[in-house]
């Protein structure tokens, strides 16, 4: 039966909402509420448990609950007739999301969404799971059997709930926020968590652990710094591995650029097909980085192909970045995105079609559901032209414009769903990566639009120095959670390296002071992920764990140490390093399970390098003393520029050390300091060139 079938005329009171998954049960016939204190009031007026449900718009497993147990009249009945029934975004809620599947994950050693989880009417979690059917499915118990079973024993057995859910709460502040013991910031971390990248690497497909993969750039990030560090050749076989086989893999869209969400195998073949903003920025940023290391022309056009997929289907018209794409088109997952080998020919014609389907693998028989086929590449485009007699450089030519005959007749495809809310923290993610990669592929454009941006996030998401979580169909809406200040302020400082405009610098200042004022964690250091003067849940959360994106506390305490390295700022850098001293212990029992809190690591373990270029930023000649830094791979650099004129004023009062520093012969200057020693300034790039080089190599041929 389909939804216009089993949905009521009527709609129930998420359709005031701006969340699209909750508009997605805008017509269920369960009364639901969203969250907030009406439901909990009407719970404890009428004695009711809590049926809290968590998901988001392009969850597929989400989908199918809703259309088999939220859509069906008997189940719904139920809900409403003794519980009262809460939806929840988990994109707009993180901490929320965050304590009840921690609660889940206690109850049953697993999570994920769709979140079901049964309250007290003080929000104390009873019971808890995942996707359930209306009936029983084998062992997998049905609502229609849970439902009845819960109202029973709130009704006949309640202190046995209510002392098991006290249990289960006390537990729970003891994980979320009982610090563990601090220490002192060595370099043997970053060694264990490297050899423990090495032990769970996938030596054939790359990757880490077992099918299924996700594609954490995070993880690749780390490692390139710890190659850096230590000129460990294997950390870098581990990352260009990872890399050629998610590039070539079905996991990429070879088509439209991005990378879909994860691999339901070991290969990178079968994605799920759905796409997430933050995986578009995390994996463009590493593709980037391995550029600027290896010089891998590849990694650029990657990366290119996923910047210019968000720009081109993630972007709104004002100049920020919705946040998904669904994995279903008309029911099915990835209809969108699969081929036969006929569709190609009656396309391109038989002789490009025989190459084409070759070198992308399609087969009549397909490697996916109902004959169809995903691309991939068979086998590197140098080798396979050789193998086949074909001129490599002509071949990919072709191959380029057939690519675009597909994408155009793609595109008349229906498009799965595309969640278009803009949240603050992935949007920094997306503008630190676009900001970087103007600056790595020396395109303006992408500078262009990560401003944009940035500009949009500072006009409609941030009120009197606060700043608010989602903005949709012209509405702002949620107090900023750790996640939107820290990611936010990473990708204005990376704006900032990247054209050099000092009002994103003052912003990213505005912002951390905010959130040290709301955040931190006065008693035991690091950053709570709810702000402390919103109404306090059932626990407090301070996350480290580097999940499918960094933590918040991560990305805040890399903003704090770069931040405050900008500024000579040794508070900043200060309450940075507390941060990272105060969960040591923590690091050390996996480190590879914390890889942007490994970077901050690296960064604060130094020694870290200043530079202050003095000169107008249109002068080609101070050009060419950004191009010097720009080519290169140094995470542990952080750069000025001292414009010439009025302009200088407004710097020097971000960063009043730079007024010192002018101008040598009326030529733009270069200025670099380390570990608070400088060197004699220099107006030649190339001795620029090789102070950098010094004593290390930022690529793999040095």
């Amino acid at each position: 039966m389909d939804h216009a079938q089993r949905s009521p005329a009527k709609p129930n009171r998420l359709i005031q909402e701006k969340s699209p998954y909750l508009l997605q049960h805008a017509y269920n016939p369960v009364d639901w509420y969203p969250w907030g204190k009406d439901a909990f009031e009407k719970a404890n007026q009428e004695d009711k448990l809590v049926f809290l449900s968590i998901g988001y718009s392009t969850c597929h497993w989400c989908h199918v609950m809703a259309h088999e147990s939220f859509e069906d009249a008997e189940t719904a009945e139920m809900l409403n007739r003794w519980f009262v029934s809460i939806k929840v975004d988990r994109e707009e809620y993180p901490d929320i999301d965050h304590i009840y599947m921690s609660a889940v994950m206690l109850m049953t050693g697993a999570g994920g969404w769709p979140l079901t989880v049964i309250l007290t009417p003080d929000g104390r979690a009873v019971f808890g799971g995942t996707y359930f059917p209306p009936q029983r499915r084998g062992d997998l118990i049905g609502l229609q059997e849970l439902l009845p079973a819960v109202a029973e024993a709130w009704k006949n057995r309640r202190e046995e709930l209510l002392s098991s859910a006290e249990r289960l709460t006390t537990i729970l502040k003891e994980r979320l926020s009982t610090p563990h013991a601090s220490g002192t910031l060595t370099i043997d971390p970053l060694h264990r968590a490297f050899n423990q990248a090495v032990a769970w690497f996938d030596s054939t497909y790359g990757g880490f652990g077992n099918a299924p993969k996700f594609p954490r750039g995070h993880e690749l990030s780390f490692l390139l710094h710890y190659w850096l560090r230590t000129q460990t050749h294997q950390a870098l076989e581990l990352v260009t591995t990872t890399l050629d086989h998610l590039s070539q893999g079905g996991i990429h869209d070879h088509l439209g650029g991005g990378f879909h969400r994860y691999s339901t195998d070991a290969q990178w073949l079968v994605p799920h097909f759905e796409k997430m903003l933050y995986d578009q920025a995390l994996l463009a940023r590493a593709f980037l980085e391995s550029y600027r290391v290896t010089q891998r022309q590849e990694y650029a056009r990657v990366a290119r192909g996923i910047l210019d997929y968000v720009l081109r289907d993630l972007s709104d018209a004002a100049g920020a970045f919705y946040s998904a794409e669904d994995a279903d088109s008309e029911g099915q997952e990835g209809k969108f995105y699969v081929w036969t080998p006929a569709e190609i020919t009656e396309l391109l014609g038989e002789k490009d079609a025989e190459w084409f389907n070759r070198y992308y693998g399609l087969t009549p028989e397909g490697n996916f559901e109902h004959g169809k086929s995903i691309l991939h590449v068979t086998q590197p485009l140098e080798m396979f032209a050789k193998r086949n007699g074909l001129k490599a450089r002509a071949f990919d030519e072709r191959l380029a414009q057939n690519r675009v005959q597909l994408l155009a007749k793609r595109a008349r495809r229906k498009r799965p769903h595309r969640d278009d809310k803009i949240l603050t923290s992935w949007n920094g993610l997306m503008i630190a990566s676009l900001a970087y990669g103007a600056s790595t592929l020396h395109e303006p454009s992408y500078l262009i639009k990560a401003r944009q941006a940035a500009d949009f996030i500072w006009q409609h998401l941030q009120q009197d120095g606060l700043l608010l979580r989602r903005y949709r169909e012209k509405e702002a809406a949620y107090p900023g959670t750790l996640e939107d200040y820290a990611f936010f302020g990473y990708g204005l400082l990376e704006v900032y390296e990247s054209g050099y405009d000092v009002k994103y610098l003052v912003w990213a200042k505005r912002l951390v002071d905010v959130m040290i004022e709301r955040f931190w964690d006065p008693q035991q250091e690091g950053f709570f992920l709810r702000d402390r003067t919103e109404p306090e849940l059932i626990a407090p959360v301070k996350e480290f764990y580097d999940g499918a994106t960094p933590s918040g506390n991560s990305m805040a305490i890399g903003l704090l140490l770069r931040l405050g390295r900008l500024r000579a700022d040794p508070h900043l850098e200060d309450l940075g390093r507390r941060a990272l001293e105060s969960v040591v212990a923590l690091v050390e029992s996996e480190p590879f399970r914390y890889p942007q809190l490994l970077i901050d690591w690296d960064f604060a373990l130094g020694p870290i390098r200043e530079i202050v270029i003095v000169g107008d930023r249109d002068d080609s000649r101070t050009k060419e003393m950004i191009e010097v830094i720009d080519q290169r791979f140094l995470p542990r650099t952080v750069t000025v520029l001292r414009p010439t004129g009025s302009e200088a004023k407004e710097l020097e009062g971000f960063a009043p050390y730079v007024q010192h520093q002018g101008p040598v012969n009326g030529q733009p200057t270069a200025y670099m300091c380390q570990g608070y020693v400088c060197t004699l300034p220099t107006t030649d790039p190339r001795i620029l060139a090789e102070r950098l080089d010094e004593g290390t190599s930022t690529r793999p041929d040095r």
